[in-house]
């Protein structure tokens, strides 16, 4: 009996480890994925469908495939340095630090979220609040706080993930505890063999009916991706 208490004890996920999986569930030490992109504004209502590639966490590189008039559009991350290149007038731009808390393409996510500048298992203090056991959501709850140095613009953090280390959402809030956005993960499905929610969908809080939802149709994880993948040239299809 103390042996299988132990045990169970000893299979609980660290903070560390449930926060450097929410970061990297469809990443993995490299990637190749097409992902659906679905924004609904009380403007319009639009989806487009995209190739994302990443080796780890400093390179990554999305391509627009379709529809055909935004298709070749490509945002590039080396690092910290991020690029843009505009097909229709044939021009690469590099995006300032500044401008990282933009909108990309006309959605709920930032340059930030899609190049994934900031990481919640390393730009955060983080204190778990309740455990599955605690509630009916059978969730760890943790809330996050910046470090003083932490590229992120967010006053506090929560994050729901189960005990799998699949997350469930994440809530941003600014200095004054006010909920700004949250994240909802769903649809969970084996893809190239990891457990993963293949829907991410962000909703701002003051516009409960808009959303941006992120649906992912393939994930190659480990992809070989060359060196040249992620280059200025690999920028122009």
């Amino acid at each position: 009996m103390i042996l299988l208490v132990l045990a169970a004890f000893a299979a609980e996920p660290t903070i560390e480890e449930l926060l450097a999986n929410t970061d990297d569930v469809t990443r993995g030490s490299s990637s190749d994925a097409v992902v659906e992109m679905h924004v609904k504004t009380a403007s319009y209502d639009r989806t487009m469908k995209m190739r994302i590639q990443s080796s780890g966490s400093e390179k990554t590189l999305i391509r627009i495939l379709e529809p055909s008039k935004d298709a070749g559009i490509a945002t590039l991350k080396v690092e910290q340095n991020i690029w843009n290149y505009l097909p229709k007038v044939d021009r690469t731009m590099k995006v300032p630090a500044g401008m990282m808390s933009g909108n990309w393409m006309g959605s709920h996510f930032t340059n930030d979220d899609l190049v994934r500048e900031s990481r919640l298992s390393e730009d955060f203090t983080a204190t778990m609040t309740k455990r599955p056991g605690d509630s009916s959501e059978g969730v760890y709850v943790i809330e996050l706080v910046p470090k003083p140095d932490a590229p992120v613009v967010w006053g506090k953090i929560v994050a729901k993930i189960r005990p799998d280390k699949l997350p469930v959402s994440i809530e941003y809030q600014d200095d004054e505890g006010k909920v700004v956005r949250t994240m909802m993960f769903g649809d969970y499905k084996t893809l190239d063999g990891h457990l993963v929610p293949t829907q991410m969908k962000m909703i701002p809080a003051d516009k409960p009916q808009e959303f941006t939802a992120f649906t992912y149709d393939s994930i190659d994880f480990d992809a070989a991706l060359p060196e040249s993948t992620f280059t200025l040239q690999a920028l122009k299809p």
